[in-house]
């Protein structure tokens, strides 16, 4: 989201159950907030909402929840807005504003600050937690998951093509844009320090792809928007690299009779505001 690229979000919601499951995986993990206990709704802010439906699943678990998706793509938040925002079954409301990750701070106490697959276009976001549990109600929780997939051959040659001499000049900048994800030991460290009761995993998705190409048409909806986004208009170039990366894939991630192995590790983390 750091940055803008130009994102698709029919594009992104083509893998949504893959897409969905860490995010059910750290929902899973998410302790009981302080508005449970106090019995008021709870207040909940989702940063890098993206089209808003892991948004939605929030008040599957909070009914009466006022939740709001923070985004900075007007794409993203458009198709929140148009299919996720009102009212919700259990008497709380959802609703979407544009906000930049890389600058957000709580505007009022939130139970809950949760971060699908997102920090990782936010170079320095773990600057952020001092500030973002600040605002935190005491026994307030901390909930993220980001991708930590930037050594495999999917990223990796992204990179790689980048720089390519044929590339460089277009798209080096674009190739290799993570370098500032912690790993799981990091982020434990950052949020124990801060005096957080602090649960830090890790988890590989062995993922099973249909169809052709399957690992070409993930990352046109994440890791390639930014290489899209700076050849938009040139058909030509859009054609020819998507031909390049799309050899190397096929030879990294050959299929199988049942699809497409497709490995994705994830980091996933949960700090709970102690006093």
């Amino acid at each position: 989201m750091h940055s803008a690229p130009v994102w698709d979000p029919d594009q992104y919601l083509r893998h949504a159950s893959h897409r969905t499951r860490p995010f059910l995986d750290l929902l899973h993990r998410i302790p009981d907030l302080p508005a449970t206990a106090q019995g008021r709704p709870a207040r909940i802010a989702d940063i890098g909402c993206g089209p808003g439906n892991v948004t939605a699943l929030l008040a599957d678990r909070w009914p009466d929840a006022r939740i709001t998706g923070y985004d900075l793509s007007s794409e993203m938040l458009e198709q929140a807005d148009k299919h996720h925002a009102g009212p919700t079954a259990g008497g709380g409301y959802l609703d979407f504003r544009p906000a930049d990750a890389a600058h957000w701070v709580p505007e009022e106490p939130y139970d809950l600050i949760v971060s699908n697959a997102a920090l990782q276009w936010v170079p320095g976001h773990a600057e952020s937690f001092p500030a973002w549990l600040d605002g935190l109600t005491t026994g307030g929780v901390l909930a993220f998951q980001v991708p930590a997939n930037y050594t495999a051959p999917s990223h990796a040659l992204l990179g790689e093509l980048c720089e390519s001499p044929e590339w460089h000049d277009r798209l080096a900048p674009h190739g290799r844009r993570f370098v500032h994800i912690l790993d799981a030991a990091g982020y434990l460290d950052r949020l124990t320090a801060l005096g957080c009761a602090t649960d830090v995993w890790e988890t590989v998705y062995s993922q099973l792809l249909p169809g052709p190409d399957p690992v070409l048409d993930w990352v046109k909806g994440t890791a390639l928007r930014p290489v899209l986004t700076a050849l938009d208009g040139d058909t030509d170039a859009i054609a020819a690299f998507l031909g390049q990366y799309r050899e190397l894939l096929r030879a990294a991630y050959p299929p199988t009779p049942h699809g497409t192995v497709f490995p994705f590790r994830r980091i996933f983390a949960v700090a709970r505001r102690e006093g």
